[in-house]
């Protein structure tokens, strides 16, 4: 890809262009002038959100149309791998605001199909990460304070793997079914021994053994290491059904990430949240009140994959010489973030608690907490 192939004049004035959340256009901050963004036609857009075979994509063996040569540079501090358009030549990695120098290779990836543009702007992430952080006990001051009167937040594409498989399954296990029975017990009641019935639960065990099918849609895989994935799984919900065929004209004036994690281990991980949900369709349909699974023999079949690119507004706040990275959804404003820990407000609500509970007492018994005099004094 030429280092130039993704930039966007303004027909007026030539100053470089910005997509607009939540529009369909590009807007340029230096004269005002907004430009349409052009609209795939419906069948061109149904093809370009089609399905890509998973065995071929595991084969590496995609059609060069499915590809694409990208520019990138790792992050020596988080790992991220920053896609970069133009000629830039240095920025900020917008995970965790390291400086980084550009590489000057290409990298060659598999093409994103389709992406979310961002509905928020950054007006409105940002209020939504100031009210999430107003809500955290114990946090620093300045951590409002900086979230108020910070610099602007990173606008940023990451990326995503989406998985679609058919399965059927077929499992052996035992169903347990409660059954009760009475017995006389010896108690001691106000000292003397006395003979009580109790009933004591035991459970009778089954063979079971079945099939059961399920059809996954769009299992959603974060493919960024840069990202704990406890943040960036929680940033749900996500509505993939706003899903635009990929253009470069919605990354104009944003930032995208190129995947970390390769096609197999998304798969891997697709795999695993999927068999996850088939042994919960295993233990319902051996019913019973517990459930014993010994073996779940799946086969997969149609199994298919998207790449797509996620909108997420991101901050990175430096404590006590740590990085702490705040995200919100660009489509929904869910927030998720690391959040440090003030030591003072801890202390204080400690002191707080002890002082109050000793109030507490003197005011239920006033010898309990009467200070002693020495012998001197009196």
């Amino acid at each position: 890809m030429p280092q130039d192939e993704y930039r966007w004049p303004c027909e007026q004035c030539g100053a470089q262009l910005r997509y607009a959340p939540g529009q369909t256009s590009l807007t340029c901050d230096h004269c005002g002038h907004i430009q349409t963004i052009r609209q795939d036609a419906p069948r061109a857009r149904s093809r370009a959100l089609q399905e890509m075979d998973l065995v071929r994509g595991l084969k590496d063996d995609l059609s060069s149309a499915d590809m694409v040569e990208v520019r990138t540079t790792s992050c020596p501090n988080c790992g991220a791998k920053v896609e970069v358009q133009g000629a830039t030549h240095a920025t900020e990695c917008p995970f965790c605001a390291t400086p980084v120098v550009l590489d000057t290779g290409t990298e060659r990836h598999i093409k994103p199909q389709a992406l979310i543009p961002f509905a928020l702007t950054e007006a409105e992430a940002r209020k939504a990460m100031i009210a999430w952080m107003g809500s955290l006990w114990f946090a620093p001051g300045t951590l409002l304070e900086y979230a108020r009167k910070g610099r602007a937040m990173n606008g940023v594409y990451v990326p995503f793997w989406t998985f679609d498989a058919d399965t059927a399954s077929r499992y052996s296990g035992e169903r347990g079914e409660y059954y009760y029975e009475t017995r006389t017990v010896n108690v001691r009641v106000n000292g003397r021994m006395e003979q009580r019935q109790e009933r004591v639960r035991h459970t009778r065990w089954y063979p079971a053994s079945g099939r059961v099918s399920r059809d996954f849609d769009d299992v959603l895989v974060m493919a960024s290491r840069s990202l704990p994935a406890r943040l960036g799984n929680e940033l749900t919900p996500w509505d993939l059904g706003a899903l635009k065929p990929y253009s470069p004209e919605f990354l104009a004036g944003f930032q995208s990430e190129g995947y970390t994690v390769s096609l197999a281990d998304g798969h891997l991980d697709a795999r695993e949240r999927m068999a996850e949900v088939i042994r919960g369709d295993v233990r319902r349909d051996i019913g019973g009140d517990e459930q014993r699974i010994h073996s779940v023999d799946t086969n997969w079949s149609d199994e298919t994959f998207k790449h797509i690119l996620l909108p997420v507004w991101m901050a990175a706040y430096k404590y006590n010489g740590k990085s702490y990275r705040f995200m919100v959804n660009g489509q929904t404003g869910e927030v998720q973030g690391e959040r440090p820990w003030s030591v003072w407000k801890i202390a204080l609500a400690v002191i707080f608690v002890v002082s109050l509970g000793l109030a507490i007492l003197a005011l239920a018994n006033p010898e309990a907490v009467e200070p002693v005099m020495p012998d001197w004094m009196d």
